[in-house]
């Protein structure tokens, strides 16, 4: 299962910008084979020779999370042993020109809940993880990095590319997410937020937080790793997903890198400019998207008393 945010526009372009330079002639219409949405899980699945279920998500920048989340579900319902699944995203002139005609690039650095952020910076990426159920995973001797405990999916029924200013999808995302994992909100040690660094998604992701925990949002640690990675759009689920296993495995919270002047509406704890040192449980991963698609994820350190809803 594999989530993508451009598709194969990349292929596209260089068709095109091909095309055009040879006038027409002895056009490699092969490279058109990847500009399908689907293209990336299809390739996987050739390479490799798999032939069970297979989906690609285009769900915009929650599209990786929501590809891990439903892998997850494919396995504790027995119906495949093991999966790959994340997202992919390969930065292309088209996808720049589009957030750059909606004044959402940031000119300079990205720098999610500051005071003078103006928007996102973009990147690329491909972030694949391999999930199976603890049964196979023990019976190879696998290095198990952490689990999946749950997730949440959501619409905000609301607009194409602003968030609702009301974050009852974001709520809801994350709520469902902690109640398919069976845990409390007070379980939950840092969240590591969508944090695109546009002024809207920002303020309702902090408005979101503050609902869902109340008080204790103010004692968990939120922080944006876009603000190192860039915001790699249909692959940032997977990303962050990654990211967030390893701060458990590895015993610490990312930073939010650029953020000097907070902006007073935002006013949790995002780690600013340096990593912590941290013994982490649970982990909450926020992805929240153009068109109002929502994924939050939530994972949780590997225990030899096995993995909670296997």
């Amino acid at each position: 299962m594999i989530g993508a945010g451009a598709g194969g526009k990349l292929e596209g372009e260089n068709f095109y910008r091909d095309y055009l330079g040879r006038q027409g002639k002895h056009a490699r219409f092969s490279q058109l084979s990847s500009l399908y949405g689907a293209a990336s899980a299809d390739h996987i699945t050739s390479h490799f020779g798999l032939m069970g279920p297979k989906t690609s998500f285009m769900t915009a920048c929650s599209s990786g999370a929501t590809a891990v989340g439903f892998a997850g579900d494919l396995i504790r319902r027995r119906v495949a042993p093991i999966m790959i699944a994340g997202g992919v995203e390969p930065l292309c002139r088209t996808t720049y020109a589009s957030f750059n005609v909606l004044q959402a690039v940031d000119p300079g650095c990205c720098r999610p809940f500051d005071r003078n952020r103006q928007g996102l910076s973009l990147g690329e990426a491909s972030a694949i993880m391999i999930l199976e159920s603890l049964t196979r995973a023990r019976s190879r001797g696998a290095r198990i990095y952490g689990e999946l405990l749950g997730y949440g999916v959501t619409g905000d029924a609301y607009h194409m590319t602003t968030p609702d200013v009301e974050a009852s999808g974001a709520v809801r995302s994350m709520a469902t997410a902690m109640a398919d994992a069976g845990i409390p909100i007070e379980a939950v040690d840092y969240i590591n937020a969508h944090g695109t660094a546009t002024p809207a998604n920002d303020l309702m992701e902090t408005k979101a937080i503050k609902a869902v925990f109340g008080k204790r949002s103010y004692r968990i640690p939120v922080s944006s790793t876009k603000s190192m990675t860039g915001h790699t759009l249909g692959a940032s689920g997977a990303l962050e997903a990654i990211v967030s296993i390893l701060a458990i495995h590895h015993g610490f919270i990312p930073p939010t890198i650029h953020l000097q002047e907070p902006d007073p509406a935002c006013d949790l704890d995002y780690v600013p400019s340096v990593m912590r040192k941290a013994a982490l449980n649970i982990v909450l991963s926020n992805s929240f998207a153009f068109g109002g698609n929502n994924t939050s994820v939530v994972f949780g350190r590997y225990t030899d008393k096995g993995i909670v809803n296997e």
